[in-house]
């Protein structure tokens, strides 16, 4: 073998082992392109709930603004006729001091109602924050499981939990299935770190009667042993508090889609977590007024 052929030779070995690596390389970075994409449209998503979420309380806070702000201005005329009254009657010297003093206290109710009306306001800004923080954390947790199959909302100051029994339970069962764990594991993570939260487990099922001879009486036996094989899991698996929790049962009576379609049915067969709202922060605010 003379020098120009072993000179041709280890050139397109070269040439060869080259563009085997290049394809290898390719391959491997398509790979972590799709990968970049798949978290990329995944944030996206998650930036979308969250603006969408933001921008419903931002309608609720203007509207409950502008409420507050009449009040303020009704509170504000009163205070002023009330004043000038008062000066208009103590220059005419016929005011009796019952009167004066009845019209003192009426001052400062109005004052006190100023106040109440602030409290309030800065007891809806918490509980605003508190609800987008929890939906932002269940939404983390929970990562891409099929919107189809869980949804999470606010609803006037309620966030809810919606779980398709798919993901829950075999057919017709109140047993729990292998893959609950991982759905109830991910929501009991996120509620555990919240240990002030009360919230109640709601069975639903769709109109479909249960088949007869079976171990359930009727569709309100099924909803109800469906809630309480949940809570039992999220207390006895994952260590929620069972003060905090409460089970109950709807059977087929608050559909949220047509049970004369298969899918309509599947909507309804679902399990619903309602995040209860602490209204004894209110009813303290009350009873101080």
């Amino acid at each position: 073998m003379n020098g120009k052929m072993l000179l041709a030779l280890t050139a397109f070995s070269v040439l060869v082992l080259s563009s085997c690596v290049s394809k290898k390389v390719m391959k491997t970075e398509k790979v972590r392109y799709e990968t970049l994409m798949g978290d990329y449209n995944q944030l996206q998503s998650q930036l979308k709930d969250c603006n969408d979420l933001a921008a419903e309380n931002q309608r609720k806070r203007t509207g409950l603004e502008a409420e507050l702000d009449n009040l303020k201005r009704e509170n504000a005329f009163i205070k002023d006729n009330n004043n000038q009254a008062l000066k208009q009657l103590e220059n005419l010297s016929v005011i009796s001091s019952s009167q004066a003093e009845s019209i003192k206290k009426s001052l400062e109710n109005i004052g006190n109602k100023d106040n109440y009306i602030m409290g309030l306001q800065a007891a809806l800004n918490r509980k605003d924050s508190l609800n987008m923080a929890l939906v932002m954390n269940l939404k983390g947790a929970i990562g891409n499981l099929d919107d189809k199959d869980i949804n999470i909302k606010v609803d006037k100051g309620v966030v809810y939990i919606d779980i398709s029994d798919k993901l829950l339970f075999r057919s017709g069962s109140y047993d729990i299935n292998d893959r609950a764990n991982e759905v109830l594991g991910k929501v009991a993570t996120v509620l555990k770190n919240q240990p002030d939260i009360e919230f109640m487990v709601e069975g639903h099922t769709d109109n479909v009667a249960v088949k007869p001879g079976s171990a359930l009486i009727d569709n309100w036996d099924l909803s109800v042993k469906r809630a309480t094989a949940v809570v039992r899991v999220l207390q006895n698996k994952y260590g929620l508090n069972p003060t905090k929790m409460a089970a109950a049962g709807r059977s087929e009576y608050m559909p949220v889609a047509d049970n004369s379609t298969a899918d309509g049915r599947a909507a309804n067969r679902r399990t619903r977590i309602v995040i209860l709202p602490q209204l004894d922060q209110f009813f303290k605010l009350l009873e101080a007024k």
